[in-house]
């Protein structure tokens, strides 16, 4: 799905990868589009291939709505929908969807407790958190609210993936979810920047858990192209986005990423210049070796040669699905010939 004044979706590459036989397609939302419509789009016109949100934006919906559309889609699919969720940032929460940014982690820990709640339809549902309280009560209510269990039978073994890069936010997701949305992420340099959070977090679950049941998902554009400083240019601009303007000069979540993953110089160099308006500049500073760690571009052989190390981290269980970003059918049947 791309990104503009228009909802867009490509759906002949994505019937090109399910015949191709990859496992799923992933659709997004921002201040437009919404990610539920393009989801049940894409399902209704394939057969075999999953579909998940990444993400769906929490404060968009009250918990019970992100259940109540997860089982309909889980039904009317046949099992292929994956709920894929995530805090969003401030900017976004309190400047399009008008309410306090608050806590992120500890209402991702209330949403998903009451959402699986809903799916296991043991008990008539109840809850009282910090964020949510089922039934409502205080002023403004009637004081009519009643306990109620899902009318729909749902399937309670529906994936539950987050969106996290901030060392809290992986120890959420490894603690509380089935996967984990990364961003930016080296297959060499996992290890540094992710794992050590979400092993903390699988220490602190329920049940038994490790990267032997839990998914790291990272996001990888894949553009082939001689010219590889011209490919590269739409990717760093993408990068420059996130590291220096998503999010306030003290709170981007990006930028501390970056910084974590060994590029302390040009995050602080990027996020000057975009905050500055100079967008163009803050683009050419994103190095590199930064976009070659975190996406493949390029000649088709230097891809092939690259997804060496993503094959070895699927080895290691350090990634579980390739989320591919790319507008290119032959990008998708080199991947198919590579790696499925």
């Amino acid at each position: 799905m791309s990104f503009g004044p228009r909802v867009q979706l490509n759906m002949d590459l994505i019937l090109r990868a399910e015949e191709l036989g990859f496992d799923s397609a992933w659709t997004a939302e921002a201040w437009g589009n919404d990610a539920v419509t393009t989801a049940s789009w894409v399902l209704a016109r394939t057969s075999k291939i999953k579909v998940g949100t990444s993400i769906m934006q929490m404060p968009a919906r009250q918990p019970a709505m992100a259940a109540m559309t997860a089982m309909s889609l889980d039904h009317l699919s046949g099992g292929r929908f994956i709920l894929g969720l995530g805090p969003s940032g401030p900017q976004v929460v309190e400047g399009w969807y008008g309410v306090p940014y608050g806590k992120p982690l500890s209402r991702t820990r209330e949403y998903i407790n009451i959402i699986r709640q809903i799916w296991a339809r043991e008990a008539p549902l109840q809850f009282e958190g910090e964020h949510y309280t089922i039934p409502a009560s205080g002023p403004g209510t009637t004081g009519l609210g009643k306990p109620l269990k899902s009318i729909v039978h749902g399937n309670p073994n529906i994936p539950i993936y987050t969106a996290s890069i901030s060392p809290n936010g992986l120890r959420c997701s490894g603690e509380l979810a089935d996967g984990v949305f990364p961003s930016m992420l080296d297959p060499e340099g996992a290890d540094r920047a992710y794992l050590p959070y979400l092993e903390e977090g699988f220490k602190k679950a329920e049940q038994e858990k490790s990267l032997d049941n839990f998914a790291v998902i990272p996001g990888v554009s894949v553009i082939i192209n001689d010219d590889i400083e011209k490919v590269r240019m739409p990717v760093k601009a993408q990068m420059a986005l996130y590291i220096g303007g998503m999010g306030a000069k003290n709170k981007n979540f990006y930028n501390d990423l970056a910084k974590r993953m060994g590029y302390e110089e040009a995050a602080a160099k990027i996020q000057d210049l975009f905050l500055d308006g100079k967008k163009e500049e803050a683009t050419l500073a994103v190095p590199d070796d930064l976009v070659d760690a975190c996406h493949l571009v390029g000649p088709a052989d230097r891809i092939r040669e690259r997804l060496q190390a993503w094959k070895a981290a699927g080895k290691q269980k350090w990634v579980h699905t390739m989320n591919i970003g790319t507008p290119q059918p032959e990008a998708l049947e080199l991947l198919a010939e590579e790696m499925l």
